[in-house]
């Protein structure tokens, strides 16, 4: 439940991102699209868009890794991972496949100040520091994977390599699943990583 103005402004600016990107959500549009008042911009982002940006891509990775240690931790690497798949399937479906991972949408599109940004535009010094936040959402997923594959036995660095490999694949697939308007690549791609995790695990697939 989003609880404050504030909350709410976040929580907004991250689902716009991930139907637009980073450059194409402007803090006129959070605004609109979260029905609050203008001049909440200035009283709760003083340092403007970038701030915004930059805690709207914390909250998705929040919204994210919370579930995905949850289910690694009561159902294991390859029930938590069906779960973890199974949330972005939703995910998509639910928005049409309008939506995708707003974290990604930060690596891939480069920021753009806006007048709301204080003092000189940086745009330099703010896209390394959404970089910097978007690799450290990326690097605590894997870290989920990877300590799940730990405790049922695999060396660290096969389990850093199969984490690495599962987050990519369906950060990757979720921009698939847009283009094709469909989740069969996500289907595909579940399957086979399933597969390679319970021949990792030196488990029998069913």
């Amino acid at each position: 439940m989003i609880a404050t103005t504030r909350d709410k402004m976040i929580a907004g600016a991250a689902d716009l991102m991930s139907r637009r990107g980073v450059n194409a959500t402007s803090m006129r549009d959070v605004v609109r699209h979260t029905a609050t008042p203008r001049g909440s911009i200035s009283h709760h982002f003083p340092d403007g868009k970038r701030q915004l940006i930059a805690e709207a891509v914390v909250f998705a990775g929040r919204q994210v890794s919370g579930p995905l240690e949850k289910a690694m931790n009561e159902r294991g690497a390859i029930a938590g991972l069906k779960a973890f798949i199974t949330s972005w399937r939703r995910h998509l479906e639910a928005t049409g496949f309008e939506a995708g991972c707003p974290v990604l949408a930060v690596a891939v599109d480069r920021y753009v100040g806006e007048v709301s940004d204080k003092g000189d535009a940086r745009d330099e010094a703010a896209q390394q520091h959404l970089l910097d936040l978007a690799n450290g959402v990326f690097a605590d997923w894997q870290q989920i994977m990877r300590a799940a594959l730990l405790r049922e036995g695999l060396t660290p660095a096969r389990a850093q390599r199969l984490a690495t490999l599962v987050v990519a694949s369906i950060e990757g697939t979720i921009a698939m699943c847009r283009a094709a308007r469909k989740a069969h690549p996500l289907d595909q791609v579940q399957e086979e990583l399933e597969t390679i995790l319970f021949e990792a695990l030196g488990r029998t697939t069913p």
